[in-house]
């Protein structure tokens, strides 16, 4: 995104949070494409705190969690020293950096609905833990409901997510604009796919990824084994709690940890398998199997943040029996791979690839000055 605006003439400033010193430089390629560039790096602890000090409080904790005074006095400063035509916000957290300047056009892009999320999150938790995550769905709701009013245009990456905003009925306006994929990096491979292996992708410290990927081994796993004792299943994705970890003392499961290119991995498997019950807005690592040609069978929650048809570019599933026998099919009828995995490549490529999302954003910016502008007259 930055780098288009920067190649369509723009002048962008870019101001953000790293978790770590390695996470700050790993971004230091954006500079390339800014004006300006800030980056504050902040310690989890500190963040930990500032999130638990909001426990009792009306305001989100997550809200605590993504809060950095130094780049709120940074932005702050920015705001003072340069003349700025439009502000781009990526997700409700980070709002709150901004929600107070009222003389410059904004757009929130929540991207997706994180008050759903930890609503989701609640039905998944013991008590009390779910009360937890319950509570902070409804003040997360609240809030996103409150943000709304602040900015002249908000957006989500699927027409569901935006549904899910204009059931909020905040009379703001609303648009959408989808992730993209990079498909000339993410692109078949010439090699030879091993005939019954399965695999899987994401950060394993992540609970939708660390809870989905525990089900499928042992529900769904168990079933395959009594029909291909050869079955693999491979995890592929950065700090495994040691939970996920263990699950390489299983028979058939391979844990990777992190990798420096997850694409021969996903290259190598027959299908690649997104079975998160947990999941909002649009998974990249969906797009990303399919662009490598690889088939993919998804839960029917995440399925709706790809704009695909189910059955003929995706597959979906919700039960154990299901997902067994959606892999059965692809591991017994090569030619049924073949056309899934062709069709989802060709479905990414002409409705997630970047230039058209892009074409998107743009249309969401012109809308959004357009309201701001309307509005002062």
């Amino acid at each position: 995104m930055v780098k288009y605006l920067h190649e369509a003439g723009h002048k962008v400033t870019v101001a953000s949070l790293a978790r770590s010193q390695q996470e700050a430089d790993d971004c230091h390629g954006i500079k390339d494409y800014c004006d300006d560039y800030i980056l504050c790096v902040v310690k989890n602890y500190f963040q930990v705190i500032r999130m638990g000090l909001r426990l009792l409080t009306t305001e989100p904790s997550s809200m605590g969690f993504f809060y950095s005074s130094q780049l709120q006095k940074k932005v702050n400063q920015l705001l003072k020293s340069k003349k700025f035509d439009l502000i781009v916000v990526f997700s409700s957290t980070a709002a709150q950096y901004v929600s107070h300047v009222n003389n410059i056009p904004k757009l929130l892009d929540f991207c997706d609905m994180d008050s759903q999320k930890w609503l989701a999150f609640s039905k998944f938790k013991p008590w009390p833990i779910s009360l937890g995550y319950h509570l902070e769905g409804i003040k997360l709701e609240k809030t996103e409901k409150s943000l709304c009013q602040e900015f002249d245009l908000c957006t989500c990456a699927t027409d569901f997510e935006v549904d899910t905003l204009e059931k909020y009925e905040t009379g703001v306006a609303t648009g959408f604009f989808p992730n993209g994929v990079d498909f000339n990096f993410f692109t078949p491979s010439n090699m030879d796919y091993v005939r019954h292996s399965i695999s899987f992708v994401g950060r394993m410290d992540y609970y939708p990824n660390e809870e989905c990927v525990l089900s499928f081994c042992e529900k769904v796993l168990p079933k395959l084994l009594d029909k291909y004792p050869d079955v693999t299943f491979t995890v592929i994705g950065a700090a495994p709690p040691a939970n996920i970890m263990a699950l390489n003392k299983q028979r058939a499961v391979t844990v990777t940890g992190t990798v420096d290119d997850i694409r021969p991995y996903v290259q190598k498997s027959a299908v690649m398998v997104t079975p998160l019950e947990i999941a909002r807005g649009t998974q990249n690592k969906i797009l990303e199997g399919m662009a490598m040609g690889v088939p993919v069978i998804s839960s029917r929650t995440a399925a709706r943040g790809v704009d695909a048809v189910i059955g003929e570019h995706i597959l979906a599933a919700t039960t154990a029996d299901e997902y067994v026998s959606h892999i059965t099919k692809l591991f017994d009828d090569e030619d049924e791979r073949d056309r899934l995995a062709k069709a989802g490549r060709d479905r990414v490529t002409t409705h997630h690839n970047w230039p058209r999302a892009m074409t998107l954003f743009n249309d969401a910016i012109k809308r959004c000055l357009t309201i701001a502008q309307k509005a002062k007259k």
